[in-house]
């Protein structure tokens, strides 16, 4: 073959790879709302950094006329770019080829891209819209799985791993992004479940659809599966540049240090109107902890939203929450102070009072163990009366679940700080990342309550017979009650004891936190040698 011949072929071979499945495909994927793979990673992506791996790459099965639906690519574009300028690694799966199947070679590029992105300690993005394994390939699509969940399983802790779900993932593909660190979706389009809507009506009997099933919202609010949920997929792919801009590129590395007064460069001039719809939400701060005192009521039966807490503490608009809509007893997210990117972990009396449930000991946990993984200090900001009582709790097993917050921040070794609010009680108390348990620096303010519990149940126990054989109960009651508020609810019994290390007043929370935080960074600790530990899941 002569160069002019070899050049045309190149150059064909090179424009059908970039068609994916023909135009009527691409038309018909636009239709439902959704785009291209190339158009995802063109948004995700800094501009021009993209470079494609094993474009040409595509299935050998001949069976099932697959030879007539073959095209290069096999289904999924993989290959590496940049992301604000840092290296990530990206595979997005093409649903106008073969319906983004998984098969045999499908796989092989994604596991080559894993491979690649653990060797070069980058984080890994992972774009699913997939009809799930392909049948006309069998046993080797099954195989496929299995080889990208031993990485992704592999690459756990040592790179940020993120799954997007732009269209259907289903079956055993749900896998691949439950093992992932972070999983985005958008409402409509995206889909997870393990079998389909079909099979759950057979057999059922049951009238299932398939947002119902296993669309955005129900992950997002009641399976607690996804972390983040978007109106659109250019606003998710966003909402993924977000969040790497608080998290190093592997757990060898710190995470950007940003100024409070910016977000981070890079951002693609023609789609950073999305990130500042995505910003619009954040209400602007002075920083100014003044307000403290003002928004935490000194009444321990009064609510109120520990966000605006957390706006008084971190950068102006840096916070990043993580699972919103789930387990909204619990508050975890990424904020920055002075640029630096902080985990923080909070009860939320504004719902259920800031106890914690079942669902909220797993959010939490799996938080905690993340800022850990990634070398990300933590700050946990306290207002809990208790674990949630009740059958439905114990049945739903809270005491394994509620082991997972004991054991994520025993095992943590980043600095960790506490700041109690207001209420501490009983074993809530404890799990909260209390003294003993490893905190580093235990705050309080003065109206913080730190006790086995609140006043009304202790009275009634320690003093029942008392108040009883008294000439006037209600009277008696009140002078116990009072009596044990001003002996034990108060921080300076735990402070005496070294269990808080200083009272502060709310106007010095955010100076205290950085000066805490400065005295850390630092910090090196070594837990004994093991293999691993057995954390209750």
């Amino acid at each position: 073959m002569n160069w002019d011949d070899a050049i045309r072929e190149l150059d064909e071979r090179r424009e059908k790879a970039l068609q994916g499945g023909g135009e009527a495909r691409i038309e018909k994927q636009h239709k439902s709302g959704k785009l291209t793979a190339r158009e995802r990673i063109e948004i995700l992506l800094d501009k021009d950094t993209f470079v494609e791996v094993d474009n040409f790459m595509e299935s050998r099965i001949d069976d099932f006329d697959l030879d007539k639906k073959r095209v290069p690519g096999d289904g999924v574009v993989t290959g590496y770019g940049k992301i604000d300028g840092r290296l990530v690694f990206v595979a997005s799966e093409d649903f106008t080829v073969i319906g983004g199947t998984l098969g045999e070679y499908h796989s092989f590029k994604i596991t080559r891209i894993q491979d690649m992105a653990m060797e070069m300690k980058a984080p890994l993005i992972c774009i699913n819209d997939s009809g799930g394994a392909r049948i006309e390939e069998g046993i080797s699509s099954l195989s496929g799985y299995s080889g990208m969940f031993l990485r992704h399983t592999k690459a756990s802790g040592m790179i940020p791993q993120i799954a997007v779900i732009l269209g259907p993932c289903s079956g055993g593909a749900c896998y691949a992004p439950a093992i992932c660190d972070f999983i985005f979706m958008v409402k409509e389009t995206s889909k997870m479940f393990i079998t389909g809507p079909n099979v759950v009506k057979t057999v059922i009997n049951e009238e299932v659809s398939v947002e119902e099933l296993g669309g955005a919202a129900v992950h997002a609010h009641k399976s607690g599966v996804s972390h983040f949920t978007y109106d659109s997929e250019p606003e998710c792919l966003m909402g993924v540049r977000k969040l790497l801009c608080y998290l190093p590129s592997s757990w060898e590395e710190k995470a950007p240090v940003i100024p409070a007064a910016g977000e981070s460069s890079g951002i693609k001039t023609g789609l950073q109107k999305v990130l500042g719809k995505l910003n619009r939400n954040s209400r602007e701060t002075q920083n100014d902890c003044s307000k403290l005192q003002e928004i935490v009521p000194d009444n321990s039966r009064h609510a109120y939203d520990v966000h605006e807490v957390l706006e008084c503490i971190v950068d102006n608009g840096s916070f990043f929450e993580v699972q919103k809509e789930f387990a909204a007893n619990a508050v975890v997210g990424f904020g920055r102070m002075n640029g630096h990117s902080i985990g923080f972990v909070c009860n939320q009396p504004a719902v259920m009072g800031g106890s914690i449930d079942y669902h909220a000991s797993d959010k939490m946990a799996r938080f905690i163990r993340f800022c850990d993984c990634f070398n990300i200090p933590l700050i946990t900001l306290v207002d809990v009366p208790a674990f949630l009582p009740g059958t439905k709790q114990e049945h739903n097993g809270i005491i394994r679940h509620g082991a997972k917050v004991l054991y994520a921040y025993s095992e943590a070794t980043v600095p960790k700080i506490t700041l109690i609010m207001r209420k501490a009680y009983g074993g809530a108390y404890i799990a909260m990342n209390s003294k003993e348990m490893g905190a580093d620096l235990v705050f309080a303010w003065p109206i913080a309550e730190i006790a086995v519990m609140g006043a009304d149940g202790a009275v009634n126990i320690a003093f029942k017979r008392k108040i009883k054989e008294s000439y006037d109960p209600e009277a008696a009651r009140a002078a116990y009650k009072k009596e044990y508020e001003n002996r034990f609810l108060n921080p300076y019994v735990a402070a005496s004891r070294g269990y808080v290390n200083e009272v502060i007043k709310p106007e010095e929370t955010r100076d205290k936190l950085l000066k805490a935080l400065n005295g850390l960074k630092g910090k090196k600790v070594k837990n004994p040698e093991k293999k691993h530990g057995n954390i209750p899941l």
